[in-house]
């Protein structure tokens, strides 16, 4: 009789692990890697990066995934190549080539074409996205072979400055808000000109406060020990960087933890403030926002 597996016991475990992730592992994959590593309970990533893309994925556990929201929204920087001379149906290096050009802009060139990709652009989102139409993805259903319509969005897009550029290739830098697809931008931009052109190296060095410098790679996580791994985890904090702190004492945490809000007292004290996160000796209490000089929680952070 063959004896049944033990499950390994899940731990209730938060904070942020910032991931360099890796070329050909999809972000559904790195969050389910990094959550067995740990044996954590809960996780999930703050924005997608396509499997053929590399760089920061911050993936968060336990109680940080209440804070996800405020990373997804923060500027993204990329670094990618647009390879000159052909179109694919993905608009990366892994697609199939469906057109192709002999056109090869000049520097100058392209340098004047991307002002028409700077601030509030609209784009089309490539056939092969997880966007979902009528219910389906998007890419599952272009590799069905179905035919339907994509629909565009509104996008802003900070700087789109040139690095590198040769008859081959070319090298851009990308600051971007949420949604921006690199893949839309290289393929427009080639077009725009003219040309053919498809990603062939996608990058993602920033999201929000999020740095590549900071970023652990997969393999020398994988590698450590559990206790070195927690140890190169980021408080729940660390994903409310860019929002109001509000120190709070013991007794105005319990009664936030009950959902409850209290009254902020002191010469400083906000009276008003659309969002803002309260602290106890460093530790996040909660997620909220302070109206008339009260501070009312939204999301309470569960203590460890």
């Amino acid at each position: 009789m063959i004896k049944e597996q033990k499950k390994r016991n899940k731990r209730n475990i938060s904070g942020w692990i910032i991931l360099n992730k890796p070329y050909d592992m999809t972000s559904t994959d790195a969050v389910g890697k990094l959550r067995w590593l740990l044996d954590a309970k809960k996780a999930g990533h703050a924005g997608t990066l396509d499997p053929l893309a590399t760089g920061v994925l911050p993936i968060a556990f336990g109680e940080a995934t209440k804070t996800i929201p405020f990373i997804q929204n923060g500027i993204k920087i990329y670094h990618f190549t647009l390879v000159w001379g052909s179109a694919t149906n993905t608009d990366d290096v892994e697609g199939e080539v469906i057109a192709t050009s002999n056109i090869r802009p000049a520097r100058d060139q392209v340098e004047n074409a991307l002002e028409n990709f700077r601030g509030v652009i609209t784009q089309v989102p490539p056939a092969f996205s997880a966007i979902k139409i009528k219910g389906e993805r998007a890419y599952d259903l272009a590799r069905a072979g179905k035919e339907f319509e994509m629909p565009s969005r509104q996008v802003e897009v900070e700087s789109f400055e040139l690095l590198e550029h040769s008859k081959e290739q070319s090298k851009f830098e990308v600051i971007c808000s949420k949604g921006t697809y690199i893949r839309a931008l290289a393929r427009d931009l080639a077009l725009s000109l003219g040309a053919k052109g498809h990603v062939g190296a996608l990058h993602r060095a920033n999201v929000g406060h999020f740095h590549e410098k900071n970023a652990i790679n997969y393999d020398e996580f994988e590698k450590a020990s559990l206790i070195e791994r927690e140890k190169m985890m980021l408080p729940i904090s660390a994903g409310l960087a860019g929002l109001n702190e509000i120190y709070i004492d013991e007794m105005q945490a319990r009664t936030i933890r009950l959902g409850n809000p209290i009254l902020l007292t002191g010469s400083n004290a906000p009276i008003k403030l659309d969002e803002a996160w309260v602290s106890h000796r460093g530790d996040a209490v909660a997620i909220g926002y302070v109206e008339k000089g009260q501070f009312k929680p939204k999301r309470v952070i569960l203590a460890g």
